[in-house]
């Protein structure tokens, strides 16, 4: 009997033997892997993110051009005044809930513009009236933060993606018609 403890005792020694680690050439196979894997899924959710983004800008846009239409319905056809990177006091009540005037893209706003045609520098010089997201804090132009889109390739502290209420719309007042912006209902 001693003779078959003893041979499974010897057994169980050798059952436990103690696992090895992975070799360099297993990591390095993994890791390629996962970096594959990952140049793979990467673009198409930064592609996917900067989609959203407009999607948001646009229907954002639509609800604040509806809210200004039930503000000068409300005021005897009367839009706000202009306002300097921010929506008009007033449409609040029209707005449905979010963080106004935050827009879409990092360190972007919405910016109300009301322009009479002696605001304007370049032709063709009549009223206006659009909401804009701009993307650089007022009289600082260093400090833009443009999307990462086609569409935004030229901007610069003037351009602006905008929505068109009324008039002959564009990026910004001191600056042609064509000067690069976004319009997304032109």
């Amino acid at each position: 009997m001693p003779c078959h403890r003893g041979k499974a005792v010897l057994a169980q020694k050798e059952a436990r033997v103690t696992p090895r680690g992975f070799t360099l050439l297993e990591l390095l196979a993994v890791i390629s892997i996962i970096g594959i894997l990952a140049s793979i899924i990467v673009p198409p959710s930064i592609a996917a993110k900067n989609d959203a983004y407009t999607v948001r800008a646009k229907t954002e846009l639509k609800e604040i051009s509806d809210a200004l239409e039930l503000y000068a319905d409300d005021n005897n056809g009367n839009y706000p005044a202009d306002a300097d990177r921010g929506l008009p006091p007033g449409i609040e009540k029209y707005l449905g809930p979010g963080n106004w005037p935050a827009a879409p893209w990092p360190g972007s706003v919405y910016d109300w513009d009301s322009w009479a045609p002696s605001d304007l520098s370049y032709p063709p010089y009549a009223q206006i009236y659009q909401i804009s997201i701009r993307f650089c804090p007022l009289n600082e132009p260093t400090q833009c933060q443009f999307p990462d889109e086609p569409w935004a390739q030229n901007f610069d502290y003037y351009s602006s993606v905008y929505y068109c209420v009324q008039g002959p719309c564009r990026s910004h007042s001191s600056q042609p018609v064509d000067h690069p912006g976004y319009c997304v209902n032109c």
